[in-house]
Order: C-alpha cells, then sequence, then structure tokens
C-alpha cells in the first residue's frame, strides 16, 4: 500500500494541482479538516497567490458571512476603511484574528495597488449571517435590498415602505436569541410579522430581479451583484429563522442544509464573475452528502459542494485536507490502516495526492476511519476519497 501510494504523491503548487484536473475550475476549493491552524492557513495563501500569478485567479472565498466580507473586499479592492478596523468587522466565527487572514487582506491589497478594476482581486465571504448559537436579524439585508430599489425604481412597484420593515422587524436582539438554536418556542422565525416579512423579502427580490436591465444601466452590474447578494441574504435568513421555530424531528438537519445551500448559492453567484479558489471545512465543500449526529439522532443533508458539484461539473473541483498531528490538541500520530496513517508513513512534510489512483493503488483494501480524540478535527471519511479529486496532506499542524 505505502509503494503505491508513494507514486500518486506530488508538491503542493498550483502547476501540479492543475495538472491533476481535467480543466481549469470556475471554483477550485481547498478544504480543511479543522478551522484556525496557522499551518493550513498558509497553505492556503501560498496556494492563492500562485494560482493568481500562474492560473489568472482573480478570488478568493472564505467560510465567512457574506454580508460582512463587503467591508473587506472594499478594502482590498479601493482601500476604503482601515485593516484593524476591516479584520474586527469583515469576518465573522473569530476569523479576522488569525495572522494568516490579516496577511492574505494585506497582500490582496498591496496586489491591487495601482491595478485598473479588471485586474484586481476580489474577496468574498460565501457564509450566511450564522453562528452556531443561530442566526442574524435579516434588517441589514433586507433594509440594504429596499434602499437599493427605492432609489431607482418607481415607488409604486415597492412592495412597502421602508417604515413597514422597520416595523415588521423590530427589535434585533428578538432574531439573535441565543435561547433560539435548542428551543423553537424562543424563536420569532413563525410568528405574523415574520410570515408577512418573508412575503415581502421575496417581492424585493422578484422587482429586483424584473427590472434588471434598467438597475444595472441605472446602476452597475457591481451594485445590482450587491443587491442580489442582499436578496439572497434576506430570503435565506428569513427562511432559516422560519426553521428554527419548528418542533419536528427535521428540524435540525432542516438547518443544517439550509445553511449549506445558502452557501451554494453565494459560490454560484462568485463563479460568475470568474474563477476562484475556495476554502472551508472539507464538509461543506465535499461532493457527497454531510452527516453527523446530534444525542441519538442522525442527520443527513447535501453539502454545498455537492450541490454546486451538480451545476457546475468540471467547472467544480474539490481537494479535501488531511493532518496526521495536532500535538496541540492531542491529535497524535494516525493508526497505519487509515487514509491518514497510510499518508502518514511517507517522509514528506506535505503534498498533493492524487485521489483517483490512491484509490487504485489501495485496491480491495478498505481503511479504517480514524476517530478523532478532538471534537475540533473531521479525519476523512474513506468512504468519501474517491468523490475528491485530491487530497492535500500535512504531517503535522505545528504552531506558529
Amino acid at each position: 500500500m505505502t509503494a503505491g501510494t508513494k507514486d500518486t504523491a506530488h508538491a503542493v503548487d498550483a502547476a501540479t494541482v492543475m495538472r491533476l484536473l481535467p480543466t481549469r475550475p470556475r471554483l477550485l476549493a481547498l478544504g480543511e479538516p479543522t478551522h484556525g491552524e496557522d499551518v493550513l492557513l498558509e497553505l492556503r495563501n501560498d496556494l492563492f497567490r500562485q494560482l493568481v500569478e500562474q492560473e489568472g485567479y482573480r478570488t478568493i472565498a472564505i467560510e465567512s458571512d457574506c454580508v460582512m466580507g463587503l467591508l473587506v473586499d472594499d478594502y482590498v479592492t479601493s482601500g476604503i476603511g482601515i485593516l484593524d478596523e476591516v479584520m474586527a468587522r469583515g469576518f465573522s466565527h473569530g476569523w479576522g484574528a488569525f495572522a494568516a487572514n490579516r496577511e492574505l487582506v494585506r497582500w490582496m491589497r498591496a496586489y491591487n495597488d495601482g491595478r485598473p478594476g479588471s485586474e484586481r482581486l476580489r474577496f468574498a465571504g460565501f457564509d450566511g449571517p450564522l453562528e452556531i448559537t443561530g442566526a442574524t436579524s435579516p434588517r441589514q439585508a433586507l433594509t440594504a435590498l429596499h434602499g437599493y430599489l427605492t432609489a431607482r425604481v418607481d415607488a409604486d412597484l415597492l412592495p412597502c415602505t421602508a417604515e413597514t420593515l422597520d416595523r415588521l422587524l423590530g427589535a434585533d436582539d428578538r432574531w439573535t436569541n441565543p435561547a433560539a438554536m435548542m428551543d423553537p418556542s424562543q424563536s420569532v422565525g413563525q410568528t405574523p410579522e415574520a410570515t408577512q416579512l418573508r412575503l415581502l423579502a421575496d417581492d424585493l427580490v422578484a422587482l429586483l430581479d424584473a427590472q434588471t436591465p434598467h438597475l444595472i444601466a441605472a446602476s452597475s452590474r457591481e451594485d445590482w451583484d450587491r443587491a442580489c447578494l442582499y436578496g439572497r441574504t434576506a430570503t435565506g435568513l428569513l427562511r432559516y429563522h422560519f426553521w428554527m421555530a419548528d418542533t419536528s424531528p427535521s428540524r435540525m438537519a432542516r438547518l443544517c442544509a439550509l445553511r449549506d445551500s445558502m452557501m451554494a448559492a453565494n459560490l454560484l453567484a462568485i463563479a460568475e464573475r470568474g474563477p476562484a479558489l475556495v476554502h472551508a471545512h472539507n464538509g461543506h465543500l465535499q461532493r457527497d452528502k454531510s452527516t453527523m449526529r446530534m444525542g441519538d439522532l442522525p442527520l443527513e443533508w447535501w453539502s454545498a459542494g455537492a450541490i454546486v458539484s451538480a451545476h457546475l461539473g468540471e467547472g467544480y473541483a474539490f481537494l479535501a485536507t488531511a493532518l496526521g498531528t495536532i500535538h496541540h490538541h492531542g491529535v497524535e500520530a494516525p493508526p497505519p490502516d487509515t487514509i491518514e496513517g497510510l499518508l502518514y508513513a511517507l517522509t514528506e512534510e506535505r503534498y498533493l495526492v492524487n485521489a483517483r489512483r490512491l484509490v487504485a493503488a489501495l485496491g480491495d483494501v478498505t481503511p479504517a476511519a480514524r476517530v478523532s480524540p478532538w471534537f475540533g478535527y473531521s479525519p476523512l471519511d474513506p468512504a468519501h476519497v474517491a468523490s475528491t479529486d485530491g487530497i492535500v496532506f500535512v504531517k503535522d499542524a505545528r504552531r506558529s
């Protein structure tokens, strides 16, 4: 097994990645098995630089709030804002605190300085405004969409006024109550006000679509794209809040599916403007269904990567990342009969594995599933290897 695996291992660089694929994908997805490890973020940055300089990629999209990410995009494209504030306010999930993310933003801004708009790098968050404890208020996205339309279409075409939206939205803390994640009765998602907001949001998005030729001419394609993002986010959030109030056994699986569906919609929009590197957890980017267990309840839903792959075909490529050790979290050398153990036996510190050749080298041998002692690390599922385009293996996630 080890000899066959060695023949599949290559350096992790843009040229090698492209040789692995049948065509240059519009979305090249680089997964990670855990969040926040310096070595993985630095590897991502290095690969993105090479993709920019050698392959013409111009966008990076990460697993962060899509609306907050607009602040980062404004900074890297136009220099709007101050780096410290952009890092504090432009990322969700605490991602702005990581040095490698700061370096990414700094490098993108420096690269763009003095370049024409068509050559500038772009940044995108593609997650919804969601946290593990709940979801944000739809206020920002909904009022931004309404404001864009109000400034550009006849008032009698609008389904409501800004004052009506404000009244129906009420206080934002009603929407962000963390107790609602575990207790559906705490959610406002199925109140009469929320139900009316869902209808109004749908009408606003329909108006945005119907007025597309006029709106692009009256503003710009860029402004229209941003309004579409607000529309996707507003309707997605209202749908998410609605199902937070659900009491059926399928509630959590539906919420997981809705989040990945929102991610997929954002990724498909990003793909429309040119090739992009996408970075997120393996579970969001894989082509297979995602699974988890909540107590005795098994959950299953289609990942964002599976949805996007179904739309784009060869325009979507997925590289899963696996780790050997994370000593600072108690993840030690993997058992030799696992995928990670097999890859760990090679001498290189990091390399790219041709997944299809790896499967062929394994033959009839089915690797065992690695069990992680730390909940924050998700080992590769051997059943998913065949549906990846490659595996990036990093032997040790050392702290910088």
